[in-house]
Protein backbone atom coordinates (compact mmCIF):
# COMPACT_ATOMS: atom_id res chain seq x y z
CA UNK A 1 0.00 0.00 0.00
CA UNK A 2 1.35 3.48 -0.84
CA UNK A 3 1.82 6.31 1.45
CA UNK A 4 -1.00 7.74 -0.77
CA UNK A 5 -3.27 4.91 -0.26
CA UNK A 6 -2.65 4.84 3.61
CA UNK A 7 -3.70 8.22 3.72
CA UNK A 8 -6.63 8.14 1.29
CA UNK A 9 -7.64 4.84 3.75
CA UNK A 10 -7.24 6.90 7.07
CA UNK A 11 -9.86 9.59 6.02
CA UNK A 12 -12.17 7.25 4.97
CA UNK A 13 -12.06 5.30 8.43
CA UNK A 14 -11.55 8.35 10.19
CA UNK A 15 -14.26 9.32 13.00
CA UNK A 16 -16.78 12.61 12.47
CA UNK A 17 -15.61 15.64 14.72
CA UNK A 18 -18.32 18.18 15.58
CA UNK A 19 -17.21 20.44 13.00
CA UNK A 20 -15.78 17.85 10.45
CA UNK A 21 -17.03 15.18 8.71
CA UNK A 22 -14.20 12.99 6.58
CA UNK A 23 -13.95 12.61 2.98
CA UNK A 24 -15.31 11.57 0.38
CA UNK A 25 -18.77 11.93 2.75
CA UNK A 26 -18.32 15.53 3.61
CA UNK A 27 -20.20 15.73 -0.43
CA UNK A 28 -22.86 14.33 0.44
CA UNK A 29 -24.67 17.88 2.15
CA UNK A 30 -28.62 18.51 2.20
CA UNK A 31 -28.34 21.03 -0.61
CA UNK A 32 -27.67 18.49 -3.34
CA UNK A 33 -30.00 15.76 -1.65
CA UNK A 34 -32.86 18.33 -1.89
CA UNK A 35 -31.94 19.22 -5.43
CA UNK A 36 -32.71 15.80 -6.41
CA UNK A 37 -35.80 15.20 -4.40
CA UNK A 38 -37.19 18.20 -5.58
CA UNK A 39 -36.90 17.61 -9.04
CA UNK A 40 -37.85 13.54 -8.51
CA UNK A 41 -41.06 14.74 -6.78
CA UNK A 42 -41.98 17.67 -8.40
CA UNK A 43 -45.72 17.90 -10.62
CA UNK A 44 -43.87 17.70 -13.78
CA UNK A 45 -43.20 14.31 -13.03
CA UNK A 46 -46.72 13.51 -12.39
CA UNK A 47 -46.05 10.91 -9.85
CA UNK A 48 -43.31 8.72 -11.86
CA UNK A 49 -45.97 5.84 -12.35
CA UNK A 50 -45.37 2.91 -14.18
CA UNK A 51 -45.03 3.11 -17.14
CA UNK A 52 -45.20 7.24 -17.97
CA UNK A 53 -43.36 10.46 -19.28
CA UNK A 54 -42.85 10.93 -15.72
CA UNK A 55 -40.61 8.18 -14.89
CA UNK A 56 -39.11 8.50 -17.96
CA UNK A 57 -37.67 11.80 -17.03
CA UNK A 58 -36.50 10.73 -14.09
CA UNK A 59 -34.54 7.85 -15.75
CA UNK A 60 -33.19 10.36 -18.16
CA UNK A 61 -32.23 12.54 -14.68
CA UNK A 62 -30.71 9.66 -12.79
CA UNK A 63 -28.70 8.40 -15.67
CA UNK A 64 -27.16 12.32 -16.73
CA UNK A 65 -26.58 12.79 -12.99
CA UNK A 66 -24.34 9.49 -12.69
CA UNK A 67 -22.45 10.52 -15.83
CA UNK A 68 -21.67 14.24 -14.17
CA UNK A 69 -20.66 11.94 -11.39
CA UNK A 70 -18.19 10.20 -13.91
CA UNK A 71 -19.89 6.59 -13.30
CA UNK A 72 -19.30 4.41 -15.94
CA UNK A 73 -22.66 3.22 -17.30
CA UNK A 74 -23.52 -0.62 -17.20
CA UNK A 75 -26.69 -1.11 -19.32
CA UNK A 76 -27.96 -2.60 -22.28
CA UNK A 77 -28.19 1.26 -23.64
CA UNK A 78 -25.36 3.65 -21.80
CA UNK A 79 -26.98 3.71 -18.01
CA UNK A 80 -30.37 1.62 -19.70
CA UNK A 81 -31.48 -1.44 -18.95
CA UNK A 82 -34.27 -1.57 -21.32
CA UNK A 83 -37.23 -4.18 -21.52
CA UNK A 84 -41.45 -3.86 -22.01
CA UNK A 85 -43.90 -3.43 -19.28
CA UNK A 86 -47.83 -4.13 -20.61
CA UNK A 87 -50.07 -2.60 -18.04
CA UNK A 88 -52.52 -5.41 -17.31
CA UNK A 89 -54.96 -2.93 -16.83
CA UNK A 90 -55.01 -1.15 -19.78
CA UNK A 91 -52.92 -3.52 -21.54
CA UNK A 92 -50.71 -0.94 -23.08
CA UNK A 93 -47.30 -1.59 -23.77
CA UNK A 94 -44.00 0.67 -22.90
CA UNK A 95 -40.40 0.77 -22.68
CA UNK A 96 -39.44 0.96 -18.93
CA UNK A 97 -35.53 1.16 -17.76
CA UNK A 98 -33.34 0.19 -14.45
CA UNK A 99 -30.91 2.58 -14.47
CA UNK A 100 -27.17 1.40 -13.95
CA UNK A 101 -23.74 2.81 -13.25
CA UNK A 102 -20.79 0.97 -11.94
CA UNK A 103 -17.67 2.18 -10.15
CA UNK A 104 -14.60 -0.36 -11.28
CA UNK A 105 -12.96 -2.47 -8.29
CA UNK A 106 -9.22 -2.35 -8.72
CA UNK A 107 -8.16 -5.53 -6.19
CA UNK A 108 -7.17 -8.43 -8.87
CA UNK A 109 -8.70 -10.88 -7.37
CA UNK A 110 -11.87 -8.77 -6.19
CA UNK A 111 -12.33 -6.46 -8.91
CA UNK A 112 -14.92 -8.97 -10.19
CA UNK A 113 -17.20 -9.02 -7.39
CA UNK A 114 -19.88 -6.49 -6.80
CA UNK A 115 -22.00 -5.00 -3.71
CA UNK A 116 -25.03 -3.23 -5.59
CA UNK A 117 -26.91 0.04 -3.64
CA UNK A 118 -30.09 0.34 -4.95
CA UNK A 119 -33.76 2.18 -4.44
CA UNK A 120 -36.71 2.37 -6.60
CA UNK A 121 -37.63 5.76 -8.78
CA UNK A 122 -41.18 4.89 -9.90
CA UNK A 123 -44.07 6.04 -7.56
CA UNK A 124 -47.96 5.71 -8.11
CA UNK A 125 -48.70 8.37 -10.65
CA UNK A 126 -51.68 10.43 -10.39
CA UNK A 127 -55.53 10.06 -10.16
CA UNK A 128 -58.57 11.79 -11.63
CA UNK A 129 -60.45 13.95 -9.77
CA UNK A 130 -60.58 17.46 -8.05
CA UNK A 131 -57.40 19.28 -5.95
CA UNK A 132 -54.25 17.49 -5.64
CA UNK A 133 -54.76 14.49 -7.79
CA UNK A 134 -50.76 13.59 -7.78
CA UNK A 135 -48.87 11.35 -5.64
CA UNK A 136 -45.29 12.91 -5.66
CA UNK A 137 -43.15 10.12 -3.54
CA UNK A 138 -40.35 12.14 -2.65
CA UNK A 139 -40.25 9.75 0.79
CA UNK A 140 -41.14 6.87 -1.22
CA UNK A 141 -38.91 6.57 -3.20
CA UNK A 142 -37.16 10.05 -4.07
CA UNK A 143 -35.45 10.51 -0.61
CA UNK A 144 -33.57 6.73 -1.62
CA UNK A 145 -32.89 7.45 -5.18
CA UNK A 146 -31.35 10.61 -3.83
CA UNK A 147 -29.35 8.96 -1.84
CA UNK A 148 -28.07 6.29 -4.55
CA UNK A 149 -27.28 9.36 -6.29
CA UNK A 150 -24.98 11.04 -3.29
CA UNK A 151 -23.49 7.94 -2.77
CA UNK A 152 -22.03 7.54 -6.94
CA UNK A 153 -21.05 11.54 -6.49
CA UNK A 154 -19.32 10.59 -3.08
CA UNK A 155 -17.80 7.46 -4.15
CA UNK A 156 -16.60 8.45 -8.05
CA UNK A 157 -13.08 8.66 -8.61
CA UNK A 158 -12.14 6.51 -6.16
CA UNK A 159 -10.64 2.33 -5.78
CA UNK A 160 -12.59 0.43 -4.11
CA UNK A 161 -11.40 -3.55 -4.01
CA UNK A 162 -14.55 -4.75 -5.25
CA UNK A 163 -16.95 -3.28 -7.79
CA UNK A 164 -19.92 -0.46 -6.68
CA UNK A 165 -22.99 -0.68 -8.67
CA UNK A 166 -25.31 2.19 -8.64
CA UNK A 167 -28.83 1.14 -9.28
CA UNK A 168 -32.36 2.65 -9.53
CA UNK A 169 -35.53 0.63 -10.54
CA UNK A 170 -38.98 1.26 -12.25
CA UNK A 171 -41.91 -0.44 -11.21
CA UNK A 172 -41.20 -1.55 -7.22
CA UNK A 173 -44.59 0.08 -6.64
CA UNK A 174 -46.33 -2.50 -9.29
CA UNK A 175 -45.14 -5.38 -7.67
CA UNK A 176 -41.16 -5.40 -7.43
CA UNK A 177 -41.13 -5.57 -11.40
CA UNK A 178 -37.84 -3.52 -12.03
CA UNK A 179 -35.59 -5.69 -9.50
CA UNK A 180 -37.03 -9.31 -10.56
CA UNK A 181 -36.20 -8.33 -13.80
CA UNK A 182 -32.38 -7.44 -13.14
CA UNK A 183 -32.77 -10.98 -11.19
CA UNK A 184 -33.98 -12.75 -14.13
CA UNK A 185 -31.30 -11.06 -16.33
CA UNK A 186 -28.31 -9.60 -13.80
CA UNK A 187 -25.61 -7.54 -16.11
CA UNK A 188 -23.23 -8.65 -13.24
CA UNK A 189 -23.21 -12.33 -12.22
CA UNK A 190 -25.65 -13.14 -9.10
CA UNK A 191 -23.23 -15.55 -8.09
CA UNK A 192 -20.14 -12.82 -7.82
CA UNK A 193 -22.76 -10.40 -6.32
CA UNK A 194 -21.94 -10.29 -2.23
CA UNK A 195 -24.69 -7.98 -1.04
CA UNK A 196 -27.45 -5.21 -1.98
CA UNK A 197 -28.18 -2.90 0.26
CA UNK A 198 -31.44 -1.16 -0.51
CA UNK A 199 -32.48 2.46 -0.17
CA UNK A 200 -36.50 3.13 1.15
CA UNK A 201 -38.15 5.86 2.87
CA UNK A 202 -35.08 7.42 4.19
CA UNK A 203 -36.41 10.93 3.98
CA UNK A 204 -38.81 11.57 6.40
CA UNK A 205 -38.20 11.63 10.47
CA UNK A 206 -41.89 11.88 11.63
CA UNK A 207 -42.42 8.40 11.79
CA UNK A 208 -46.10 7.28 13.10
CA UNK A 209 -44.55 5.95 16.19
CA UNK A 210 -42.98 9.02 17.16
CA UNK A 211 -39.90 11.03 15.45
CA UNK A 212 -36.76 9.09 14.11
CA UNK A 213 -33.61 11.43 14.17
CA UNK A 214 -30.07 9.76 13.71
CA UNK A 215 -31.33 6.34 13.62
CA UNK A 216 -32.19 3.82 11.05
CA UNK A 217 -33.65 0.41 10.73
CA UNK A 218 -32.92 -2.75 8.86
CA UNK A 219 -35.24 -4.80 7.23
CA UNK A 220 -34.34 -8.29 8.16
CA UNK A 221 -31.97 -6.83 11.10
CA UNK A 222 -30.88 -10.35 12.32
CA UNK A 223 -30.65 -12.33 8.53
CA UNK A 224 -27.26 -11.11 7.84
CA UNK A 225 -24.41 -9.47 9.11
CA UNK A 226 -25.20 -6.57 7.07
CA UNK A 227 -26.35 -4.51 10.10
CA UNK A 228 -23.27 -4.90 12.39
CA UNK A 229 -21.24 -3.62 9.31
CA UNK A 230 -23.73 -0.38 9.02
CA UNK A 231 -23.66 -0.12 13.16
CA UNK A 232 -19.98 0.70 12.76
CA UNK A 233 -19.97 2.83 9.64
CA UNK A 234 -23.08 4.80 11.49
CA UNK A 235 -21.51 5.38 14.92
CA UNK A 236 -18.81 8.24 12.82
CA UNK A 237 -21.89 9.97 11.93
CA UNK A 238 -23.66 9.93 15.29
CA UNK A 239 -26.40 7.61 14.05
CA UNK A 240 -27.77 4.56 15.68
CA UNK A 241 -28.93 1.35 13.76
CA UNK A 242 -31.57 -0.36 15.24
CA UNK A 243 -33.85 -3.85 14.80
CA UNK A 244 -37.40 -2.58 14.67
CA UNK A 245 -39.01 -6.06 16.75
CA UNK A 246 -42.64 -6.01 15.18
CA UNK A 247 -41.37 -4.66 11.68
CA UNK A 248 -37.76 -5.65 11.01
CA UNK A 249 -38.61 -9.20 9.40
CA UNK A 250 -42.28 -8.80 7.56
CA UNK A 251 -40.66 -5.39 5.96
CA UNK A 252 -37.89 -7.98 4.84
CA UNK A 253 -40.04 -9.09 1.54
CA UNK A 254 -41.77 -5.43 1.35
CA UNK A 255 -38.80 -3.91 -1.00
CA UNK A 256 -36.00 -4.30 -3.83
CA UNK A 257 -34.00 -6.25 -1.94
CA UNK A 258 -36.26 -9.31 -1.46
CA UNK A 259 -35.72 -9.74 -5.52
CA UNK A 260 -31.84 -10.03 -4.62
CA UNK A 261 -32.57 -12.20 -1.41
CA UNK A 262 -34.86 -14.74 -3.43
CA UNK A 263 -32.25 -15.05 -5.77
CA UNK A 264 -29.39 -15.80 -2.92
CA UNK A 265 -27.85 -12.72 -2.21
CA UNK A 266 -27.48 -11.01 0.76
CA UNK A 267 -29.66 -8.28 0.44
CA UNK A 268 -31.08 -5.84 3.44
CA UNK A 269 -33.42 -2.59 3.02
CA UNK A 270 -32.43 0.65 5.26
CA UNK A 271 -35.29 2.92 6.67
CA UNK A 272 -35.60 5.69 8.42
CA UNK A 273 -39.69 5.30 8.98
CA UNK A 274 -41.70 2.46 8.06
CA UNK A 275 -44.93 4.24 8.24
CA UNK A 276 -45.31 8.01 8.13
CA UNK A 277 -48.41 10.36 7.65
CA UNK A 278 -48.44 10.68 3.70
CA UNK A 279 -47.24 6.95 2.91
CA UNK A 280 -48.87 6.35 -0.64
CA UNK A 281 -50.87 9.72 -0.34
CA UNK A 282 -50.50 12.68 -2.50
CA UNK A 283 -49.22 14.64 0.54
CA UNK A 284 -45.49 13.19 0.57
CA UNK A 285 -43.74 15.91 -0.70
CA UNK A 286 -40.22 17.71 -0.58
CA UNK A 287 -41.33 20.15 1.76
CA UNK A 288 -41.47 17.46 4.37
CA UNK A 289 -38.18 16.08 3.68
CA UNK A 290 -35.31 16.21 6.90
CA UNK A 291 -32.70 17.10 4.89
CA UNK A 292 -30.37 17.54 7.57
CA UNK A 293 -31.26 14.29 9.08
CA UNK A 294 -31.59 12.11 5.59
CA UNK A 295 -27.95 13.90 5.25
CA UNK A 296 -26.90 11.34 8.13
CA UNK A 297 -28.08 8.61 7.34
CA UNK A 298 -27.02 8.85 3.75
CA UNK A 299 -23.53 9.38 4.92
CA UNK A 300 -23.80 6.21 6.95
CA UNK A 301 -24.85 3.87 3.98
CA UNK A 302 -22.25 4.75 1.96
CA UNK A 303 -19.52 4.58 4.88
CA UNK A 304 -21.01 1.18 5.27
CA UNK A 305 -21.19 0.38 1.20
CA UNK A 306 -16.83 1.64 1.21
CA UNK A 307 -17.00 -0.66 4.14
CA UNK A 308 -18.62 -3.74 1.96
CA UNK A 309 -16.35 -2.71 -1.27
CA UNK A 310 -13.40 -2.94 0.63
CA UNK A 311 -13.40 -6.24 2.51
CA UNK A 312 -12.23 -9.49 2.01
CA UNK A 313 -14.77 -10.87 3.66
CA UNK A 314 -18.64 -10.68 1.57
CA UNK A 315 -21.66 -10.06 3.35
CA UNK A 316 -22.93 -13.79 4.72
CA UNK A 317 -26.83 -14.63 5.80
CA UNK A 318 -27.01 -15.68 9.51
CA UNK A 319 -27.62 -19.70 9.07
CA UNK A 320 -28.67 -20.03 12.48
CA UNK A 321 -31.92 -17.95 11.88
CA UNK A 322 -34.85 -20.52 10.80
CA UNK A 323 -36.31 -17.74 8.86
CA UNK A 324 -33.35 -17.29 6.57
CA UNK A 325 -33.40 -21.08 5.10
CA UNK A 326 -34.82 -20.77 1.69
CA UNK A 327 -32.11 -17.43 1.16
CA UNK A 328 -29.21 -19.60 2.28
CA UNK A 329 -30.58 -22.54 -0.17
CA UNK A 330 -30.73 -20.09 -2.91
CA UNK A 331 -27.26 -18.57 -2.42
CA UNK A 332 -25.60 -22.97 -2.37
CA UNK A 333 -27.60 -22.89 -5.18
CA UNK A 334 -25.75 -19.50 -6.63
CA UNK A 335 -22.34 -21.12 -5.39
CA UNK A 336 -23.40 -24.43 -7.20
CA UNK A 337 -23.69 -26.23 -4.08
Amino acid sequence: MTALTTFAAMLLLAPQTADKVPAPYDKIAPNSIMAHIKFLSSDLLEGRGTPSRGLDIAAEYIASQFQIAGIDPAGDDGYFQTTEYTNRRTQSTAKVRNVIGVLKGTDPKLKDTYVIVTAHYDHLGKREGEGDTIFNGANDDGSGTAGVIECARALAGLKPKRSIVFMCFWGEEAGLQGSRYYCQKPVFPLAKTIANVNLEQIGRTDDDEGPRVADFNITGFDFTNLSDIMTKAAKQFGVKVTKHERFSDPYFNASDNAAFANAGVPANTISTAYSFPDYHKVGDEWQKIDAANMTKIVRSACAGLWAIANSTEPVKWNESNPKTKRYVDAWKKLQGG
